[in-house]
Order: structure tokens, then C-alpha cells, then sequence
């Protein structure tokens, strides 16, 4: 097999040995710039619950791995595939004796680009891939990851660029699969509901694009044709969002990564980040962060060790 002539260990010669952790995030360190991290993994100490912001894959090699994802359990065989959202509160455990590849992304620069939104929701949710639950693609995504984990461990040129262009063709097959098997508009005859498809993710790219412009309701309606009641309920079937909540997430992100400039304010944070108010972005932060964004980029300036060794 591949494995037995692959140096697993000089790709990662740089990690100071540690994880840096602090209350339940974890900073995950990349190595220079680069936005990827791969580990083979035979640790047998559990990971306590943690979140970080990169994209996590898990893929055991032999024997299980398990792992508990906002407090839902998953089981995961060697073969198995498993997708842990960005910002996922999660605990993992390993058996006594074991081998599992890690995978880890940075998905910041490419989550917007334009038809991303049609797969974000799904990388919302945690995603355990088997034979049985995605069998038109499995292979693929099998494959998919196999190629990174020799790219990434045999350093080939340009590996980082290659990792991406993979990870990013795995987004559309993902995405694909999703929209063939989807259920979304079930009342609606199969020749619409193509169309309807594409009406809403329209929506979802322009949201994604102007999310920072005085973007209503009612706009989107006009811009599929459907009634505003319509369109509302239309929305929500096919996204599991109200219109305004996409909307928020959508602000709440470009938010997140505002508030990591210092030099910004926390009104012009609201302001480019689409809110109409001081007063709302306050509101909206505190319900979905428990926090106000003062209070956030406090924390996260004195939990963030990486910032302060490049400050």
C-alpha cells in the first residue's frame, strides 16, 4: 500500500508538539501560510470538546474513531468519512489501537466564491459519509481525499494549490448530490422544480454578494416572480432559513472577520457588515454569540496566541 513508502512525519516537522487551546477554542496552527493541515493520527487519549474555525474530515484508516458533533454521536468505521462543520462544538474519542487521517481547512478565502452558498447549508450540519448514505458519490469523495493526503505528504509542487483545487471539486460533488437527491419542494411538478433550484440559489449568490446593501424581502420576491408570502415560505422550505435569518448568518460572518481588525470600530462593523443600526447588530450579535461583538473581539484577542506572536 501507499502508506507503507510515505513519510507521514516530515510534512508536520514544525508543530511545536502542543495544541494551543484556550476555554474550548483551539487555535489550529498552519504551517507558515499555508492553509492546510494533514495528520496521521494513532493518538489514543480522547479530545475533549473544542471548536475552531477550520473545516474538519475525518477519515479512520483502521479500526473506529467516534466522535460527538453538538451533542450528536457519530460511530465512525475505517472507510468512513466524517465532516465537521466550522465553529462545531465537538469531542473525539479512538479505540486502543487505531489509525485515522485528519484533515483540516482554512475555508475562509473560498467560502465566497460564487455558488459556494449552495453548499454552505449543507456544511452546516455534520456529514457522515458511508456507502449506504451517499452512495452515488462515495467513491469519489474517497478518492478525493486519498489524492490530498498523498499530495499533502509527499509535498509535490504547487501541493497547496492542487489540495484546494480537490477540496474544492469535493464542495461540487457535494453540492451536486445534494441537489439530486433533493426533497425541497415536494408540491411542485419535477420539471419546476429545477427551476426553482436555481431561483433560489440565485438568491443565496446575490445575498452572499450584497449582503452589506439594504437587501429586503420583497426584493427577493420580485426577483423570482413569486409573491412575497410565496417566496417567504418557498425560502424556508428549500433553506431551512427564514429570509432574514440567511441574511443574518450571511452579516454575522462578514462580521466575525471584521471584528478581527483592530483598527475598525464596532459602528463601522455594523455598517459593513450590512446591519441598519448599531442598535441591531448589537442585538442580532448577542442573540446568536451570547456575547456583544465588544465583548467577542475582546475575548478573541487575548484567547488568540497566534495573533499575538505576529503583533
Amino acid at each position: 500500500m501507499k502508506k507503507e513508502n510515505t513519510d507521514f512525519y516530515t510534512a508536520n516537522n514544525d508543530f511545536s508538539g502542543e495544541r494551543i487551546v484556550k476555554e474550548t477554542r483551539e487555535f489550529v496552527q498552519h504551517q507558515g501560510n499555508c492553509a492546510i493541515r494533514i495528520w496521521r493520527n494513532d493518538l489514543t487519549a480522547p479530545f475533549d470538546t473544542h471548536w475552531h474555525t477550520d473545516l474538519e474530515i475525518i477519515m479512520p484508516e483502521e479500526n473506529c474513531y467516534d466522535a460527538v458533533v453538538e451533542g450528536e454521536p457519530f460511530h465512525i468505521l475505517p472507510g468512513e468519512v466524517l465532516i465537521i462543520p466550522t465553529g462545531a462544538l465537538h469531542s473525539l474519542k479512538a479505540p486502543e489501537t487505531g489509525v485515522r487521517f485528519i484533515f483540516l481547512f482554512d475555508i475562509t478565502a473560498i467560502a465566497s466564491i460564487d455558488g459556494f452558498s449552495e453548499v454552505a447549508a449543507l456544511l452546516d450540519s455534520p456529514l457522515h459519509i458511508t456507502r449506504e448514505t451517499f452512495p452515488h458519490i462515495y467513491s469519489d469523495v474517497r478518492q478525493a481525499l486519498t489524492q490530498m493526503r498523498t499530495v499533502y505528504f509527499d509535498k509535490s509542487p504547487f501541493y497547496e494549490l492542487t489540495i484546494f483545487s480537490l477540496l474544492m471539486n469535493l464542495f461540487v460533488v457535494l453540492g451536486k448530490n445534494q441537489l439530486s437527491t433533493l426533497s425541497a419542494f415536494p408540491d411542485v411538478h419535477p420539471f419546476k422544480q429545477q427551476e426553482y433550484i436555481r431561483k433560489f440559489n440565485s438568491v443565496m449568490a446575490y445575498i452572499n454578494e450584497h449582503y452589506a446593501e439594504d437587501y429586503r424581502l420583497e426584493d427577493a420576491a420580485a426577483s423570482t416572480g413569486f409573491s412575497k408570502y410565496h417566496f417567504a415560505r418557498l425560502f424556508k422550505e428549500y433553506t431551512g432559513y427564514t429570509f432574514f435569518g440567511y441574511l443574518s448568518y450571511r452579516r454575522l460572518k462578514a462580521a466575525e472577520q471584521l471584528l478581527e481588525q483592530p483598527n475598525l470600530s464596532i459602528t463601522e462593523i455594523a455598517m459593513r457588515s450590512g446591519f441598519p443600526s448599531i442598535s441591531t447588530f448589537n442585538r442580532v450579535f448577542r442573540q446568536q454569540k451570547h456575547c456583544s461583538p465588544t465583548e467577542y473581539r475582546t475575548k478573541n484577542n487575548k484567547l488568540n496566541p497566534l495573533r499575538q506572536r505576529k503583533s
